[in-house]
């Protein structure tokens, strides 16, 4: 019943560690971020470095003994710099972990699942987003991405645990319904592969703007490292194809829990509105990505606009908007 989860005790012992794990996971993702930017600059040397010795062997250069480096330089060079993108997946690991305990924390101390405010959908959106990455970015030639990755889930991390911070506290009574585990948690996972979609879509658009070898100025030294744009287009593809019905699912859910709630499956409310119009700019990216003649960054742009619209959905719907689902960025 509504009124026992309302008048159950929080376990403070609970929520006082969960916070202090989200804290411990944050601190060490900002160190990942660093080993990883370190891994990223020594990477971006290493090709520089490639190039000119090929530039002065080609130029009949090969004479000039200290003009260029033996073979086993480059490699010893490259093991160097792998000790640091090694070093940024491991970190990033152990964060998922302490991340982890930190949301589970979260909801054994109030006896309840663990996003039932924007602080704790947040850190469960940004957990899912993480460990999905770690998944699918754990070969070694993708290791080179994870600033693109830290960078926004730190910054998505540092709001929610600053301005969107709640004490550990059963739901307001709106959200006490069966469909809220289901409806919530779906969200969460599809939004978190939508994240990685997104961002692999910004990487391809960044390395289809600068093609490997034609790379120019500061761009183009940003996307020196990156993976060609045919595989980062693949990776986008491929989280899109399950962000798509899976945020679709929590859509249908959210539609059946409004109408056994307010008595209608759809009301138009600002935050259903921009959901479904999220959903429709996946379907049109993969409608996009699978047509003939859009397959370039017209279609990835279309991506990078649908998670753009997500975050907006998140922050400024909830916030500042006026609707039935403003209720969400509170305790």
């Amino acid at each position: 019943m509504p009124k026992e989860v309302i008048t159950m005790p929080v376990n403070q012992t609970f929520a006082n560690y969960s916070d202090l794990a989200f804290k411990a996971a944050f601190a060490i993702y900002i160190v990942a971020l660093v080993m990883s930017l370190v891994y990223y600059v020594k990477q971006q040397m290493l090709i520089d470095a490639r190039r000119e010795s090929k530039v002065l062997v080609g130029a009949g250069g090969g004479e000039i003994t200290g003009a260029s480096e033996p073979q086993d330089m480059f490699g010893a060079r490259a093991d160097a710099a792998d000790k640091f993108g090694g070093m940024a997946q491991s970190l990033v690991w152990l964060g998922i972990i302490i991340h982890g305990t930190s949301v589970v924390l979260r909801g054994l101390s109030a006896g309840r699942f663990p996003w039932g405010n924007l602080y704790e959908y947040v850190s469960v959106t940004t957990f899912v987003a993480l460990a999905i990455a770690a998944v699918v970015f754990q070969r070694r030639e993708y290791r080179i991405v994870w600033p693109w990755v830290l960078t926004p889930v730190l910054a998505l991390l540092f709001y929610g645990g600053t301005k969107l911070y709640a004490q550990s506290g059963p739901v307001v009574p709106a959200l006490q319904s069966f469909w809220f585990p289901f409806h919530v948690s779906t969200v969460s996972i599809g939004g978190g592969i939508g994240l990685i979609s997104g961002l692999a879509s910004l990487m391809y658009v960044l390395r289809s703007w600068q093609p490997v070898g034609q790379e120019k100025g500061f761009f183009g030294a940003i996307a020196k490292p990156l993976p060609s744009a045919k595989t980062l287009d693949a990776i986008a593809y491929r989280a899109a194809i399950w962000a798509l019905p899976i945020f679709g699912l929590g859509v249908v859910l959210g539609a059946l829990w409004a109408e056994a709630a307010w008595g209608r499956f759809w009301g138009w409310d600002p935050k259903e509105t921009v959901s479904f119009i999220t959903w429709m700019l996946y379907a049109a990216y993969l409608h996009a990505r699978a047509t003939s003649g859009w397959r370039d960054q017209r279609a990835a742009w279309i991506n990078v606009f649908a998670f753009a619209t997500m975050v907006f959905n998140l922050f400024f719907i909830n916030i500042v908007v006026s609707g039935l689902h403003s209720y969400a960025g509170l305790n």
